[in-house]
């Protein structure tokens, strides 16, 4: 790809380049090539690749950080402790500290991640709280079905991850948040960040093959012993439970709640169903504001990459 190098004007329009896009549409190797290509460094925008010793899982793929032997610099992974507890307060703390890093040493920010609520709370400079544990209103709240506390998240005006609720501690959670927020605004939302985004598209059936497609190559490359690994470290199984998607339907696997096949079609279901709730977020996004730069999966990463270069010269 020598020779169409970006414009040395960019770094005058924009702050932070951002590439996003639903599970399993390759945006860690698109991103990892635009980075090299704008003199950049990767920005994880992931809730759960910032935990040691969850890698096939979460599908951190740290081999296509590597480049024709060039090492791009990632940020944000494995930083915690599996059976920590990760959120947005911390994830937007760690990246202004990251961000501020890599700005002053002349190197180009690019964001890259699925995690629609982490890239919003940048984009739209989220003035977050760290919220404290209300055990009475806990109390309270698990006396709602999961439907009651999903209506009751629906209606509060606060951002919240409503991608990440299929768990039920999650949910309360999420309720709990998004009450006490409600109770303690902070200032709005806003700032002058400069930034492009790029998203991956491909059609929905095309995601959904890719996504089991995916999840057969990670089961083979070893996911089920990665789950029996952290349970032998002594990461609970209701912690498992509670990072969602593989690590849930694994533990629970690993516990003969499933039989393997059992175990393959509810995750396989869990991601297309998950899959679709981050297309919703990016609607969203869309719709407040924040235009993204859709570029076909289809395309060779060559051509991904070219293709947003010429976006980025001539916005």
């Amino acid at each position: 790809m020598e020779g169409f190098f970006y414009n040395s004007d960019m770094k005058k329009k924009f702050d932070l380049i951002v590439i996003t896009g639903p599970t399993a549409t390759g945006k860690t190797g698109f991103a990892v090539n635009l980075a090299k290509e704008l003199n950049g460094e990767i920005i994880s925008a992931d809730s759960r690749q910032v935990y040691r010793g969850m890698s096939i899982g979460t599908g951190k793929d740290i081999e296509e950080y590597t480049i024709a032997g060039k090492k791009i610099p990632y940020h944000l992974i494995d930083i915690c402790d599996a059976g920590e507890e990760y959120n947005v307060f911390r994830f937007k703390q760690d990246f202004e500290v990251v961000y501020k890093d890599i700005t002053a040493r002349g190197k180009t920010p690019v964001l890259c991640g699925g995690s629609g609520l982490y890239i919003e709370s940048v984009l739209k400079d989220y003035k977050l709280m760290n919220v404290p544990v209300n055990e009475e209103l806990r109390k309270k709240l698990e006396t709602k079905s999961d439907e009651e506390l999903t209506s009751i998240l629906s209606e509060l005006t606060v951002p919240h991850n409503i991608s990440d609720t299929s768990y039920r501690k999650r949910l309360i959670r999420a309720v709990e948040i998004a009450l006490w927020q409600n109770y303690h605004p902070a200032d709005d939302p806003g700032n002058d960040l400069k930034y492009i985004i790029f998203g991956i598209h491909f059609e929905r059936e095309t995601i959904k093959k890719r996504i089991t497609q995916r999840l057969r190559q990670r089961l083979d490359d070893g996911m089920v012993r990665e789950a029996q690994m952290l349970l032998n470290e002594g990461i609970s199984k209701e912690k498992l439970v509670y990072y969602g998607l593989e690590y849930k339907y694994l533990a629970e696997y690993l516990d003969g709640q499933y039989n393997y096949n059992d175990m393959f079609q509810k995750l396989n279901s869990a991601i297309h169903r998950f899959a679709k709730r981050q297309m919703t977020w990016f609607r969203k996004m869309e719709r407040d504001g924040m235009a993204i730069n859709w570029i076909k999966g289809d395309l060779t990463v060559e051509e991904k990459v070219r293709r947003a270069i010429d976006i980025i010269n001539s916005d």
